[in-house]
């Protein structure tokens, strides 16, 4: 029962950062976005590493993120394994390229590599910071991209928070960082807690993001025709790349 519920309350808390990304980017302007190969190469990258462990038994053994085991490349590697049947494995993967997708047309894809990094690297620095062993603030449990995908997600919620002005939409997105937290101190669910930093970084990062030649394009800011790439402008609004 206990796993059941850890599942349901993972699930729910991505179906919110969802619907927090959609009221970011616009619900109708999505099929006037282009095509956003990072998410593309995202998702492609996973479902190539599933093929890999499909085809090579010794896959995990050598690209998991087992701390008994040496190699500078695990902590990245890792998360392309998947360890959560075929279940998990779809969600994942799925998860993934939606988020991945989300995350591009808002950041832009550049701040979207930089954000899904941090995910990766920065459970492991806290763990090394406060001299945790257990790897208690990674949901990965070794292997599995779902961490990083949920730390992704939460910075389109405080995108969302920093954004609107509407109140029923700031506490959508306030909500993430609550259930977030709830999750880890009632479960111990590291999901929640991947979604707090995430939540974090997102909204000290936005600001900086908005100084920059192309800033992020939440939906206020997007224009009424079909969005332009980086290299084409539309008059009185930031060029909408992916």
């Amino acid at each position: 029962m206990s796993a059941i519920l850890f599942n349901v309350t993972t699930a729910a808390l991505m179906v919110l950062m969802f619907r927090a990304g959609v009221l970011l980017i616009g619900e109708g302007t999505v099929r006037r976005r282009p095509v956003p190969w990072a998410a593309v190469a995202f998702t492609a990258v996973a479902a190539a590493a599933v093929v890999l462990q499909l085809s090579w038994s010794g896959a995990m053994d050598a690209l998991d993120s087992d701390p008994r085991k040496s190699g500078w490349w695990r902590v990245v590697t890792s998360v392309f394994m998947q360890n959560g049947g075929v279940f998990g494995t779809i969600w994942n993967i799925g998860t993934l390229a939606v988020i991945a997708a989300l995350a591009q047309w808002f950041w832009r894809a550049p701040l979207t590599l930089a954000l899904f990094a941090a995910g990766i690297l920065l459970p492991e620095h806290i763990d090394a910071l406060f001299g945790e062993t257990a790897r208690s603030t990674d949901p990965r449990n070794f292997a599995g991209s779902s961490g990083a995908t949920y730390f992704l997600a939460a910075t389109l919620a405080a995108g969302l928070l920093l954004s609107t002005g509407d109140t029923k939409e700031r506490l959508l997105a306030l909500s993430v960082p609550a259930a977030g937290l709830a999750m880890w101190l009632a479960q111990d669910n590291g999901h929640g807690l991947v979604t707090v930093y995430g939540f974090l970084l997102g909204a000290a990062v936005l600001p900086l993001a908005r100084r920059l030649p192309h800033p992020p394009v939440p939906a206020a800011t997007a224009p009424a025709g079909p969005l332009p790439r980086a290299s084409g402008h539309t008059a009185g609004r930031p060029p909408a790349d992916a």
